[in-house]
């Protein structure tokens, strides 16, 4: 099976219950995930996992304070991933307009600038639509993970 490492942005504990259901769900089913609340780089450098990022969206786009310092790290040192596998579940709330979901692409742009390789769409989930954003990204990973 498959190890995965989750680098988690939150706010309001959306994203993190997000990425704690994943575990729980893909442990049993016999991969190896590894939840980061709060990632550093050597989180991606020392290991070659693939990365799923699995953020909620604050303000105008922007992403959580607990993902910040490891985005800025990331776009400051671009530790090369060549062909990495990622991808990306980012939750906001589609009323902000043009700034909907802003942090997923945030983190999308950073990791391509590491050569690392997005797999499958973004599933973006909206606050207005969605109670349960683990409803929606259960099935979405168990997709990605078949594409890795």
């Amino acid at each position: 099976m498959t190890s995965i490492r989750i680098l988690v942005g939150s706010v309001y504990g959306g994203a993190l219950l997000t990425a704690r259901t994943l575990r729980k769900q893909l442990e049993s089913e016999g991969h190896h995930v590894t939840v980061l609340e709060k990632p550093v780089l050597d989180d991606i450098t020392s290991n070659n996992d693939p990365l799923l990022v699995c953020t909620s969206t604050t303000g105008q786009g922007e992403l959580p304070a607990n993902l910040l310092p490891f985005y800025l790290d990331l776009r400051e040192q671009l530790p090369q991933q060549p062909g990495r596998p990622f991808g990306i579940i980012v939750l906001g709330d589609s009323s902000y307009g043009d700034t909907f979901c802003g942090a997923g692409d945030l983190m999308e742009e950073a990791l391509y600038e590491t050569a690392a390789r997005k797999v499958g769409n973004t599933l973006r989930i909206d606050a207005l639509e969605t109670m349960e954003p683990e409803a929606e990204a259960l099935p979405w990973v168990r997709a990605w993970l078949e594409q890795i």
